[in-house]
């Protein structure tokens, strides 16, 4: 597999190795020991999976420390457009946003470490999403973002009339409101 950093620190782009064939494909999608070895000391004890169709936005969500997750996230059927935010004070690049897109195609993970918000728009007509945790759900420590925060701008890639929200994710604070309680450390 190869990791590839991204300007923001912390977050990672994994390229699985892929073996195909005219049968189909095989890759590992996690491997503690390779992980371990490529430098991840995350132990991840969650597995999340959901179903959403095209136009879909999710998030900006994250939990608040000693509750806050970092996740390893793929997409099995469909893509998405993934997005991450920098939430970690001190840090040079925070309140700062990453997009990349996953799919099934490019089969990329996207390591995203405790301190970010966290979120995705569906860009194909439905998405099998997947996504492993360090730390349990807490609804206590759950916080979000609003998706659509002027200071963030991010470009969720689905026009506005399309996008279906959640009734409680359109009512997250701005970036400006959001309590979070996240430093950052090298």
């Amino acid at each position: 597999m190869q990791i590839l950093q991204t300007k923001i620190p912390g977050l990672l782009i994994i390229e699985p190795d892929v073996f195909e064939d005219q049968r189909g494909y095989f890759f590992e999608s996690y491997n503690q020991e390779r992980y371990i070895a490529a430098g991840f000391d995350t132990r991840f004890i969650q597995d999340n999976i959901s179903s959403s169709v095209r136009g879909v936005i999710r998030g900006l969500h994250y939990q608040l420390a000693p509750y806050s997750q970092a996740k390893l996230i793929q997409v099995l059927k469909g893509t998405v457009l993934d997005i991450a935010v920098d939430l970690r004070q001190g840090s040079p690049t925070f309140g700062e946003h990453y997009s990349i897109e996953l799919s099934e195609k490019n089969r990329r993970q996207f390591f995203v470490p405790r301190g970010f918000a966290h979120g995705f728009s569906v860009l194909s007509k439905e998405v099998l999403f997947h996504y492993k945790c360090d730390n349990f759900y807490n609804r206590e420590a759950e916080r979000g973002i609003n998706f659509n925060d002027a200071q963030l701008n991010i470009d969720w890639q689905i026009p506005e009339q399309e996008a279906i929200v959640s009734g409680k994710d359109q009512a997250l604070p701005s970036f400006k409101e959001a309590e979070r309680n996240f430093v950052f450390r090298h």
